[in-house]
């Protein structure tokens, strides 16, 4: 094995065996090269490409879109009180090629402490509504309960419970049958 010095290296013979090996080698290649291709194989690759060139662009139109929406979709299932907001700004971040999209995406997920201290709620009115037309409407059940009150005030008056309790507990009955009174008119209109 020769050694060979250039310089304070010291370079093994076999190392340059090897180089000058590889470049004779890939001198020895030819200077181009091509292939010819089937009439099939050029149809389909013709195919492929008006599809790439459709296709992809309308999918990443409509994917921009999608994640362009989704800070709206996340602030209207968490009843956001500024949704309508969120939606501007996500349709304003769609103008401006995306750049207000992460602001829309934090205001979604924020809690809305401000606007709970300013207006008592951290929810959309439409929560609230929502909420509200269930718990309206008095079921069979609500009528039961105040047949049951009515009984047992019966039977605890038989006992010869203290008066005072008695009217307390009538006159609560009397505030549930008020407000059964005033949500049956109201399910008779709709």
């Amino acid at each position: 094995m020769t050694k060979i010095r250039h310089g304070s290296k010291m370079i093994r013979g076999p190392r340059i065996l090897t180089w000058l090996g590889l470049g004779v080698l890939f001198a020895s290649f030819p200077d181009s090269a091509w292939a010819e291709t089937e009439p099939l194989i050029d149809k389909l690759a013709d195919i492929l490409t008006w599809v790439v060139l459709l296709l992809v662009p309308i999918g990443g139109i409509y994917l921009f879109w999608m994640v362009h929406i989704l800070p709206e979709k996340v602030a209207e299932k968490r009843h956001h009180p500024q949704k309508e907001a969120i939606k501007v700004l996500c349709i304003l971040s769609l103008v401006f090629g995306g750049m207000l999209w992460p602001l829309a995406w934090l205001w979604a997920y924020s809690k809305p402490t401000l606007h709970k201290l300013a207006y008592g709620t951290d929810k959309h009115e439409d929560y609230y509504l929502e909420g509200a037309g269930e718990a309206e409407a008095p079921s069979v059940d609500t009528s039961e309960a105040v047949t049951r009150l009515r009984r047992a005030i019966g039977r605890l008056a038989a006992k010869g419970v203290p008066n005072e309790e008695l009217e307390s507990l009538k006159r609560e009955l009397a505030e549930i049958e008020m407000t059964l009174a005033r949500t049956k008119p109201r399910q008779g209109a709709d």
